[in-house]
């Protein structure tokens, strides 16, 4: 993995640590949507450590893909990683009755829930005053969804690790995390990651005529 001769440039320019520390725990689902804030925080020397917990990627092939691809990232950076391991049967079980809901409705809610409330005890176990998520990073998200949860999680810790809370879709780095992708060649993903934005999406697929995702020839 190469990074382009610009990487650590960020278009954003208005970025403060929330830790006197300038040290950050971020929850981090996919490297094209980390690319853009790791950088902004490298910019403005917040140090970021990328906490990959992904319970709700499906199959277990495609979250390979994401994890490995995040982990390259990492380690051309030097930045730290902690790896949680895959968990598919607690987050199967956390969404159970909420099978069909819509995009962005009550089990995406529950599903962020689930995994910052992971975030939020590591990042008070391990002495973090603060922590993110590059969920916030994408226009598909709700991110009065992803606030409510990263708020939440954090009111559970008592406030001991707090939501650092930044809508990082502004400040060009929406078009800088695009940028990022094509140039450095990330792994981009067809669908958000659960079992059940796969199957939401081949529908669509199918009625559009386009093929379907598949991993039965990887």
């Amino acid at each position: 993995m190469r990074l382009p001769d610009d990487f650590g440039d960020s278009p954003k320019k208005d970025l403060t640590s929330p830790s006197e520390r300038q040290h950050v725990l971020m929850h981090c689902c996919c490297a094209p949507c980390s690319s853009a804030m790791i950088e902004a925080c490298l910019f403005h020397g917040i140090q970021p450590t990328i906490f990959f917990y992904n319970p709700n990627i499906h199959p277990e092939k495609e979250y390979l893909k994401r994890k490995n691809e995040i982990i390259r990232f990492a380690e051309v950076l030097g930045v730290d990683f902690v790896d949680m391991d895959y968990d598919p049967k607690t987050w199967f079980r956390e969404m159970k009755g909420y099978e069909h809901e819509p995009e962005r409705g009550k089990r995406c809610l529950h599903c962020f829930q689930l995994r910052m409330e992971k975030t939020a005890n590591y990042a008070k176990e391990h002495c973090f005053t603060h922590f993110t998520t590059t969920l916030a990073s994408s226009r598909w998200k709700d991110i009065n969804q992803i606030r409510q949860a990263g708020q939440t999680a954090a009111s559970l810790t008592g406030n001991i690790a707090q939501y650092w809370d930044q809508d990082w879709r502004k400040g060009g780095l929406s078009a800088r995390k695009d940028s990022l992708l094509k140039q450095i060649g990330f792994y981009n993903q067809q669908y958000c990651g659960c079992a059940y934005s796969l199957r939401d999406s081949n529908k669509w697929r199918k009625e559009k005529g386009r093929s379907l995702i598949s991993f039965d020839d990887e």
